[in-house]
């Protein structure tokens, strides 16, 4: 481990967290990955340590450059796991056991990231006021037919600047900007809060269908308050036409600085292993990156779909275009 003296010139600009033998920056709330990491320490004997960093990870990193205590970070989306990569705060790790975990759609071509899992952007839709079959792709959320009906968190957050990327991949931006504005149309309420607030309102009679990640079904059946606006909502894939079903992941990269370089990539390792990604799926409700490791029976019971083909480095390219045409369109305001 990098000496503490050496880390002085930084805790006198940022704080930083409390060492261990591996040191995690993560855009995920600890309490999600904390089993994963229980269960390496116990069969290793390699103590892990997370900061939860909301916000400005990147320019934490190069702030506290070759000093910094980070060895991996930790992302949600895969557009937040391109930007670690273009702020040149991380470095590749070409390691055969990560690359015959994880297939090359879940995995940089430069192993610079590397995807520990991987989660669905579905529609949830009132089990009372849907029809099944009424809602079967995303092109159908801007259909008048549910104007007043469609809620949803903010269009620049993550997931969905994500899924607004992919669509322009698939139609263009002039169609882009039109599905934009017919689903804008239709809200039934601003956009505000997270995918679970979004089921909240379909049970309380605010709206009938909304966009969320599949893996929001499995935390809000897991709280007693929150599972019955699950039970209020069914799971519907939709697709893309001539597409299938946008999927992003969660993510892993080795940071420039790694001062625990080894224990670091041993975690790395540990978290496609069978072991880690039968927890991730049991746990967070999320599906594993590895084949051959199966979704929870919770998660199988919520039905198949196909995997819509677009490459996830390209969703992440066409990001900043994708944002600037949903502020254009003003969707939050």
């Amino acid at each position: 481990m990098r000496p503490f003296s050496l880390l002085a010139p930084v805790l006198a600009v940022l704080p930083l967290p409390a060492l261990a033998d591996v040191n995690i920056y993560s855009h995920r709330q600890p309490e999600l990955v904390q089993p994963l990491l229980d269960a390496f320490t116990a069969k290793t004997g390699i103590k892990v340590n997370v900061a939860y960093i909301a916000q400005g990870m990147v320019e934490r990193l190069q702030a506290e450059g070759r000093r910094s205590p980070a060895d991996l970070v930790m992302t949600v989306d895969i557009a937040r796991l391109t930007q670690v990569v273009d702020g040149g705060v991380t470095q590749p790790v070409a390691d055969p056991a990560l690359d015959e975990a994880i297939p090359p759609a879940f995995r940089d071509p430069d192993h610079q990231w590397f995807g520990l899992t991987s989660r669905a952007r579905i529609i949830y839709a009132s089990k009372e006021r849907v029809a099944e079959g009424e809602i079967t792709t995303y092109e159908d959320l801007a259909d008048p037919k549910w104007k007043g009906r469609i809620c949803t968190r903010p269009f620049t957050s993550d997931y969905n600047v994500a899924l607004t990327a992919a669509y322009m991949i698939h139609h263009g931006e002039a169609a882009t900007r039109d599905w934009l504005t017919g689903l804008k149309a239709n809200l039934a309420l601003k956009p505000s809060g997270n995918d679970s607030s979004q089921v909240k309102s379909i049970w309380a009679g605010q709206c009938d269908i909304s966009l969320g990640n599949t893996y929001y079904m499995g935390q809000m059946l897991a709280n007693a308050e929150s599972a019955e606006w699950a039970k209020s909502v069914s799971i519907r894939f939709p697709v893309f036409e001539g597409g299938g079903t946008h999927m992003n992941i969660s993510g892993v990269a080795m940071t420039r600085s790694a001062p625990n370089k080894d224990d670091a990539r041993a975690l790395m390792e540990f978290l496609v292993s069978d072991e880690a990604q039968h927890i991730y799926a049991e746990t967070n409700h999320e599906f594993p990156v590895k084949e051959g490791v199966a979704p929870s029976e919770l998660v199988k019971s919520w039905g198949s779909f196909t995997p819509d083909g677009l490459d996830l480095v390209e969703i992440a390219k066409m990001r900043p275009a994708a944002l600037k045409l949903i502020e254009a369109v003003n969707f939050d305001g």
